[in-house]
């Protein structure tokens, strides 16, 4: 019984000097799976005007660059900036027209819903759909 004591008392204090444990890595095994689905419209190319699934970590879904669109989200994420923000309503945008193109984003991003609206409607909205390639595919290559 002594032993047993003595062993205890070791094996605390031992676990004391080491200090504390890292946390468990809790937090992406508990979040919710990016899950996305976009839906594009007009585009011009037969081929893109369709639904796609996307999932990132693992990838998979029929994305048809869906390695590259999960960096691409990835991206972001590490630059702390939210690709499907709307476009500022106070930044000044060039008229020009990219065409009647619409994609509608919508699911799950690092824990938060998403439902967003992509046009190529004016300078800025253009530049705004060019940022997520490969995520929403642009058929220009």
């Amino acid at each position: 019984m002594l032993r047993l004591a003595a062993f205890a008392v070791t094996s605390a204090l031992a676990a004391a000097a080491a200090g504390p444990l890292p946390p468990l890595p809790l937090g992406r095994l508990l979040a919710t799976p990016d899950r996305l689905t976009i839906a594009m419209t007009d585009t011009g190319n037969r081929h893109l005007d369709r639904e796609y699934r996307l999932e990132c970590d693992p990838v998979g879904g029929d994305h048809p660059q869906a390695e590259g669109a999960c960096a691409r989200l990835d991206q972001f994420a590490r630059e702390g900036k939210d690709p499907f923000a709307p476009a500022s309503q106070r930044q000044i945008c060039s008229m020009q027209y990219g065409g009647p193109a619409t994609a509608r984003i919508t699911g799950t991003w690092h824990g938060h819903r998403v439902d967003s609206t992509f046009r190529r409607t004016n300078g800025c909205e253009i530049s705004r759909w060019d940022k997520l390639e490969p995520l929403l595919p642009s058929g220009r290559s």
